[in-house]
């Protein structure tokens, strides 16, 4: 069955279907066609089952937390922060789109959320400032991938659910290599604006200015503080700390900035629920591929093929990462 099944998984992904259908679809076609309805039952019995566990119960909460603040105009003042550190150099806007992800991805954990809210901010404002739409959209889609390594980190969820790894080791461990993505990338954008004379976005702001920046974007800011704090000191499990952020993002927006009414709540709640939706099904999905995996014994199938080729970890690393290079080209 592995000889069937993945090279038909593959293909779904190239005409472009979705991930989670190519998931289901591939093994359900191959288990209706060998009549195993019951096999098929189980299959997807096990989506559900792959849903329902407590620690992704921090992905919708986290994507909760990334609507609020969208719609309460926190994400405006986190922009007008960084436009105020970094505005003023050369290609400014574009350190302001890397900077403004790098704080977004300590709100909502995720690149979908980091390119919708603030894509749709900057893109056009570089544009108007002499960018190119390509060199725009590029830049917003490069330090979009910040979101999953800063935490809060969705892919980390997944990752400690689907490994047993501890949740608040991963996000401890995504904080140095989130900044040196961002520092790496304003490194590029820096050569870049010398080499096509890019402008600055604005003067050098005053101290004040900057002051009264930071002010504007101080509970923005201590989101993430308040989330790593309460989860490294023992005071709330990830899960917890996720529904304590959407929480403090509820009562920031409402009653402290005052930037949102409860008039806003059900689009608020029906975004979040679709973008977690699209999340917990991938999620579902892909634990009922594994089953299906594990029962044609494809691991030890695929781990004999790998050793074959050698037994050296660093070539076997790179086989890996080339194949995931290739899997990525198919979104």
């Amino acid at each position: 069955m592995l000889a069937f099944f993945l090279p038909l998984f593959l293909l779904f992904l190239m005409i472009g279907l979705p991930v989670f259908f190519g998931l289901l679809a591939a093994p359900g076609l191959l288990l209706w066609l060998n009549d195993q309805q019951r096999d098929l039952a189980l299959l997807y019995r096990n989506v559900y089952n792959g849903m329902d566990s407590f620690p992704l119960m921090a992905i919708p909460f986290f994507m909760l937390a990334g609507v609020l603040m969208n719609r309460g105009g926190i994400t405006t003042r986190l922009v007008e922060f960084s436009q105020a550190m970094m505005g003023h150099f050369r290609g400014g806007l574009a350190h302001v789109n890397i900077l403004s992800s790098m704080l977004f991805a300590g709100l909502s954990g995720s690149a979908v959320a980091d390119t919708s809210a603030l894509g749709s901010m900057l893109i056009p404002a570089m544009e108007k400032n002499g960018y190119s739409r390509k060199f725009s959209a590029a830049i917003t889609a490069a330090s979009s991938v910040i979101g999953p390594i800063i935490p809060p980190s969705g892919i980390m969820i997944i990752y400690s659910y689907v490994m047993g790894e501890s949740v608040a080791a991963l996000f401890l461990a995504g904080i140095i290599p989130g900044i040196l993505v961002g520092v790496g990338l304003m490194m590029m954008t820096w050569f870049m604006a010398q080499r096509y004379d890019f402008p600055a976005a604005t003067a050098r702001a005053s101290w004040g200015a900057r002051g009264q920046a930071s002010l504007k974007a101080f509970f923005p800011l201590m989101t993430p503080v308040i989330i790593l704090g309460g989860i490294l000191g023992g005071i709330f499990t990830p899960t917890e700390a996720s529904a304590v952020a959407a929480f403090y993002a509820l009562m920031v927006s409402l009653f402290i900035l005052k930037s949102m009414t409860t008039r806003d709540l059900p689009k608020v709640l029906m975004e979040a629920a679709m973008t977690s939706s699209v999340v917990l099904l991938l999620v579902g999905a892909a634990m009922a591929f594994k089953t299906v995996v594990s029962l044609s014994h494809a691991p030890e199938i695929l781990a004999a093929w790998i050793l074959s080729l050698s037994e050296n970890p660093l070539i076997l690393l790179f086989l890996i990462n080339l194949l995931l290079f290739v899997v990525g080209m198919f979104p």
